[in-house]
Order: C-alpha cells, then structure tokens, then sequence
C-alpha cells in the first residue's frame, strides 16, 4: 500500500511576494523561505481568488471561486453542500489539525473550522482546542481545562458578534478598544507557539493513530498590522524608526488608527512615511522568515519533512500607500492578489527545484493536495497544480474578486460618503489573467488594463490603448459571472450560448468540453 504524505499547508497571512529574496526583492528579508524555495515547486505568477482572508481561505479550502463559494462576508457562512479539505482529508483517513493565528479564520463562525480534529486558536485570551479528538486528560486537568472551554467559548461568541454587527465593530475601533483587543486579546497570536505545537504533533504524533497521516494547517499573522517587530529585527530593516522621534509618533499613530488600515488615503504617501511603513513591515517578514526557519530546520532534522507536503503561500497581500492605499479592503491590484506559492512534494508529483511561470489560482491548491493526497475524483485530478502549462484545465485563464466587505464599506461611508462614491467602494472589483494582460474590472464604472510582463506595478493603464484586448478579457469577465453567480444554471443557458465566439469563451474557462 502507498504511504500517504503527511500534508502542511501554512499560509503567511498578508504576505506580500515583492518583499521576498526570492521573488526578486534586493533586501535579505528571507534566507529560511528562499531556502526552502530553492528545494520545492516554486510558482512565480500565483493569484489569490480574493483580496481579503474569508474569501481567500474559503476558495483554498473548498476549490471554488469567491462567486461560487459566497462566503464574501465577515458575516458569511459556507454552505453546508461544500466539502472543505478537511473535511475531505479527515474522511479519508487524516488526522486533521489546524494552529490558527488569525481570528477570521480561527474564532468567527464561518464554516472554515469544518472537519478538524482539533483547533487550535492562538488570537484572543486563551487557546481554544475545540474537537480535540484523541487527547484525554488526566484528572487534575479536568478542572481546568473545563475552565478554559467554557471562558473559549464565552470569548468566541463575543469576538464572532463584533464580527457580524456593524455597530459592534465600530465600536471596536473607538480609542477605548484598539488597545485592549490588539494586546489583551493577542490580534496577531502567538507564531513561535502555533509553530512549536505544530511541530510536536508532527514529530511526536501524540493522539495520531500508528501509519495515520495528518493534515496540519496553520495560519501566521507575523506580517499582519499592527506593526511591533522585534528591535533587532528594526535595527536592520529600519533603523531611521530607533533615530527619528516624529517617526515613531507616526508608527504609534498607524498602529493605533484602525480605520486608517481600511481607508485610503486623502492624497500620495509621502515619501518619509512610504518609507517607515516599508522599513517596519519588512522587519516584520524576516521576524517571521527566522521563526519559518526554525520550524523547517527542526522539522527535517527530524525526518519528518521528508515524507511531508509542504504548500506555503498567502492569503492576500498587503498596500503600504500605494495607488493611495492602505491594507486589504478593496482592490485587485498585484500588491494583494499576487502573492507567493511553493510546494514541497515527496511523491515527485511536482519536482523539486523547479519553477513555474505560468498564471495559476491559489483556489486549486484543494484539489493538489486531495490528488497528492489519493483522495481526488477524476474531475479533481484535472485541476491539481502539478500540470505543465500545456495541460493547464485553465487554459492559462485566471480570475480573482476583489468583492466588497459590507461592514469595512459601512464604516466608511460613515465617515467619507464620498470617497465610497468617488472610489466606487460599494462595487466589485474582478481582475482576469489571460495571455500576457490583466483586466480589472470595477463594477459597471470603469475597466484598467495593464500588461503583466513590461508593468508588474500596474502604473501604465492600456484602456484606451487597447480597446480590443479590453473587450475580449471583459467579455471573458462576463462570462465567468454569468455562469458562476447562479445567472445561468449551466453552459448551454449563458447568454449568446449559440454564438461560436460565446462557445469558445466557454470552452476556454472549461464550462464546454
């Protein structure tokens, strides 16, 4: 019988790829990642399906596109009919566990916990180990590990309502809240705790049935604002933050303003400020990149990493003032939708110390890790990402949407009505990768067009240069939405189905064998 590999699937939540060695960035923010780069399937035109952590997490975990899943919402929920990856690996024989560092993920009832074992939650005042299976404590624990299940669970419903009530979150960003739920509540985690407890499953399997394989999913917010990287780390990467007073006001500032990480700025960032948030998030990544480091290195001197996958990727990315914005609420720019993706596959599925250029979707890792995993029906083995470009079932067409969070737009059109109007911040926005051009759509308000070999930044916008390629990926948008909205039930009811161009479209985005 085969020996299934163990499988991780650590996601760097807000990770940008431009600030990666090995993606091309000329600061040494990264040794451990590059390493392991260097030793895996390295993928240099990974898309995220959405720009934002639900979205994105729930289009990894179920295969789907944001239209398709709907889970959009900090509010949402997954539907029951779809199957999550542990889900399908707990019923296919996997112990499933998850060192979660990020409450949208972790605390928020949304379907994303769907067939783990056990939770681990390290984001707010105690760790949550809801569905432990396998672990029975011993008398003098009962007590108080009642205890912390039942203050878990209190704290979990509390974060969940903030969550979902527009009141409540605005509330949290008041002066009074920030502080408390940025330390008191942990908002970032706890990284060397989530990876040392991952690690003890990994090596030591304690609760793991003998030949089991597991599914570990883990989720680090080390680049996540608010920004506090250790002083060494700053020292390195920063150093004009330790020497400028009006610098470290500014970072106290940003660090505090909330509602600053969802707005966009009123004008340019200028270059002092680019430069400070530049600086601090970068100490942020090699912080994190040490801590990767010593995961990995424990995990292969312990053999353990030789018979594991290994998916490492982000979620999103992140604006540091570019384009006149800040964070990840809203836009299909490269900053938050390209982002990083390497493999590390013991079966030899996906070879070792490779590279690919072609576009792909992180939404198909679900299927590459069922298919590594044995567990992938015929239809599913199709979209594993260990195809060659040649075989790619997306035909080198990818799309990500970049749809509005109703409680980030409410909060504000509270504050700026106009700048949602101005902006168009109430529209989704939707970006299609085809050939050598990317088109952004916003709504029915306007479309960009950029050239993704000559323009990575998207500063040059081809619109009006390019009215035909403009109109072929919109028409390729359209039908993306038209099929996958629930506007047509199946291929055949797409508006224009019986002309040969609407067909080809079709058959491209593979609705039409």
């Amino acid at each position: 019988m085969t020996v299934r590999p163990d499988v991780i699937f650590l996601v760097l939540d807000t990770q940008r790829v431009d600030r990666l060695s090995s993606y091309g960035y000329e600061l040494a923010t990264s040794p451990h990642f590059d390493a392991l780069a260097a030793d895996s399937t390295m993928f240099h035109n990974a898309i995220s399906a959405a720009q934002w952590t639900i979205p994105s997490h729930a289009s990894m975990f179920t295969g789907q596109y944001p239209s398709v899943h709907t889970t959009v919402q900090s509010f949402s929920r997954l539907p029951a009919s779809l199957p999550t990856l542990a889900e399908r690996l707990r019923d296919g024989g996997y112990f499933t566990s998850a060192f979660c560092n990020n409450p949208l993920v972790g605390v928020v009832d949304n379907g994303l916990r769907r067939g783990f074992y056990s939770f681990l939650n390290y984001s707010g005042l105690l760790t949550s180990r809801p569905n432990q299976a396998g672990i029975k404590p011993n008398l003098t624990d009962r007590y108080r590990q009642w205890f912390k299940r039942v203050l878990s669970a209190f704290i979990t419903r509390l974060q969940d309502a903030f969550a979902r009530s527009d009141v409540l979150l605005a509330f949290s960003f008041t002066p009074l809240m920030v502080p408390l739920w940025q330390t008191a509540l942990s908002f970032k985690g706890n990284t060397a705790k989530s990876l040392q407890d991952a690690l003890r499953l990994l090596i030591e399997r304690k609760g793991v049935a003998k030949d089991q394989p597991v599914f570990a999913f883990i989720n680090l917010m080390g680049t996540h604002m608010p920004y506090h990287p250790q002083r060494r780390f700053v020292e390195r990467f920063a150093p004009h933050v330790l020497q400028n007073r009006t610098a470290q006001h500014y970072l106290r500032r940003f660090n505090t303003d909330v509602y600053g990480w969802f707005a966009p700025l009123a004008g340019e960032i200028d270059d002092e400020r680019k430069t400070i948030l530049d600086g601090v998030y970068n100490a942020e990544v090699a912080e994190q990149d040490e801590q990767l480091g010593a995961f990995f290195n424990r995990l292969k001197s312990s053999g353990a990493l030789d018979r594991t996958m290994v998916v490492v990727c982000a979620d999103h990315g992140e604006h540091l003032g570019e384009k006149q914005l800040i964070g990840h609420a809203l836009s299909a720019y490269n900053e938050l939708v390209h982002v990083p993706l390497l493999i590390r596959d013991p079966t030899g599925d996906l070879p070792r110390r490779t590279t690919v250029d072609q576009v792909v979707s992180t939404r198909r890792l679900f299927q590459t890790v069922l298919t590594s995993a044995g567990l992938a029906d015929e239809s599913e083995r199709a979209y594993t990402l260990a195809h060659s470009a040649a075989s790619d079932p997306d035909r080198g067409i990818v799309f990500a949407e970049a749809l509005p969070s109703q409680n980030v737009v409410n909060l504000i059109r509270r504050r700026h009505p106009e700048t949602v109007r101005r902006l168009a911040f109430d529209q989704p926005r939707r970006a299609v990768w085809r050939d050598a051009h990317k088109l952004i759509s916003v709504g029915d308000e306007w479309t960009e067009l950029y050239s993704m070999t000559n323009d990575p930044r998207e500063k040059l916008n081809l619109h009006d240069i390019m009215p035909e390629q403009v109109e072929d990926l919109q028409a390729y948008l359209r039908t993306f939405v038209e099929y996958n909205s629930g506007i047509a039930p199946n291929a055949e009811q797409v508006i224009g189905a019986d002309d040969p161009e609407v067909r080809r479209r079709l058959r491209d985005l593979g609705y039409l064998e």
